[in-house]
C-alpha cells in the first residue's frame, strides 16, 4: 500500500476517489486542469485501485501486483486508452467508434473495463457527440475516465454526465515540500515548484529529465546573448534554433516564462516568479525595458510560438522575425 496513491498532492481528489472504490463507482469521471497538474497520473490510479487484485485495503491497491503493472504502463487487456494519433491534431469520430466495440466487450480478467480518455478537450464536436450514447447508456462494467484541460472545454452534454474532479496547482511550497519528501534537494524543489507554476507532474517530469534543465538554461544563456548582439548574431541564432522545430517551440515557451518574469518585477507585483536561477538579470532588463516593452516581447513569442503550430510556417524566418523584435540591452 503506498500513501495517498502516490500522488504528490491532491490528498482531496484521492480520498474521495478511494471512498468510490469502497461505495461503488459512477460509470464516468472527468479530469479537468492546466497540463501536468496530474490528470492522468489520477485516473491511472484510480484504475488501478478499482481493478486491484487482493487491494491490501479498501481503495488501496499493491502497485507491484500484475495488474497494477499493466495499467501503470498502460498496456493491460481491460484498459482501453484514446488519445490523439500521433499525425493527428484532433480525436476523431473513428477512434471513439472504435472505443464503442471494445467496451462492448465483457472485461477479460478484472472487475472493470476501464476507457481512459485522453486530453479529450482535442475530440471534434462528432466525436464528442459519438461518445454521448455511451455515457447516456454505458455497458455493464464499465467505467470512462477523461481528462481535459477545464470542463468548458466539452460539450455541456458530456461534462455534465461525468463526475468532475477540477485539479488545481499546488502552492510552491508545498510542491516543493512534496518534491524533497521524494528526496530532491531542497534548492532544486523550490527551483522546480516554481518553473512548473506548482503543477506536480509538470515538476516530476523536469527532475526525471535532468537535460531538459540544461536545455533551458541554454536557451535562455542564448536569449541573453542574442538581446545583447546586433543583427548578425541574431540572424545566426536564429538559424540554429530553426533547425529542430520542436526545440525551438520549447526554447520559445522557456522565453515566454521569463519575459513574464520581467513583466512582474516592471510592474512592481510581488508575486512569485518562476525562473529563480535567473532573478537579478530579470530584475536588471525589468529595469531597462520597462513594462511596455516586457509585453511587446511577451506578446512577439507568444505570436510567433502560435505561428509554428502550422505545418505551412517557414521556421527560419518566423524565428528571425523574432528576434530582430526583441529589445536590444
Amino acid at each position: 500500500m503506498v500513501e495517498n496513491w502516490d500522488i504528490l498532492g491532491h490528498d482531496w481528489a484521492v480520498d474521495l476517489l478511494k471512498a468510490h472504490v469502497r461505495g461503488g463507482p459512477r460509470h464516468a469521471y472527468l479530469f479537468t486542469g492546466p497540463d501536468g497538474v496530474g490528470r492522468r497520473t489520477l485516473a491511472l490510479r484510480f484504475a488501478q485501485a478499482l481493478n486491484a487484485e487482493n487491494p491490501p485495503a479498501p481503495g488501496e491497491f499493491d502497485p507491484g501486483s500484475r495488474d497494477s503493472r499493466g495499467i501503470e504502463r498502460m498496456q493491460h487487456p481491460d484498459l482501453l486508452v484514446m488519445s490523439t494519433a500521433e499525425d493527428a491534431r484532433e480525436i476523431r469520430i473513428d477512434q471513439v467508434r472504435e472505443l464503442g466495440r471494445g467496451l462492448a466487450l465483457a472485461p477479460y480478467m478484472s472487475l472493470w473495463k476501464i476507457a481512459l480518455l485522453l486530453d479529450f478537450e482535442k475530440a471534434n464536436e462528432n466525436a464528442q457527440n459519438a461518445l454521448l450514447k455511451t455515457l447516456e447508456e454505458p455497458p455493464a462494467r464499465v467505467i470512462l475516465l477523461l481528462t481535459a484541460e477545464s470542463a468548458e472545454a466539452l460539450l455541456p452534454t458530456i461534462s455534465s454526465r461525468c463526475e468532475t474532479l477540477r485539479l488545481r496547482p499546488l502552492g510552491l511550497a508545498e510542491a516543493a515540500s512534496g518534491l524533497e519528501r521524494r528526496g530532491v534537494p531542497p534548492e532544486r524543489a523550490r527551483l522546480l515548484a516554481h518553473l512548473s507554476g506548482g503543477r506536480p507532474g509538470a515538476a516530476l517530469a523536469l527532475h526525471a529529465r535532468p537535460e531538459a534543465l540544461d536545455e533551458r538554461r541554454a536557451w535562455l544563456e542564448g536569449l541573453a546573448a542574442a538581446l545583447a548582439s546586433g543583427r548578425v548574431a541574431r540572424f545566426a541564432y536564429a538559424r540554429e534554433l530553426s533547425q529542430d522545430k520542436p526545440a525551438l517551440q520549447a526554447a520559445l515557451d522557456a522565453w515566454l516564462s521569463y519575459w513574464r518574469d520581467v513583466m512582474l518585477r516592471a510592474s512592481g507585483s510581488a508575486a512569485a516568479l518562476a525562473n529563480l536561477d535567473h532573478v537579478d538579470e530579470i530584475e536588471r532588463l525589468a529595469t531597462r525595458v520597462g513594462l511596455a516593452g516586457a509585453r511587446r516581447a511577451a506578446a512577439a513569442i507568444e505570436r510567433t510560438a502560435g505561428l509554428l503550430q502550422r505545418t505551412n510556417v517557414n521556421a527560419r524566418l518566423a524565428a528571425e522575425a523574432l528576434l530582430l523584435e526583441l529589445p536590444g540591452v
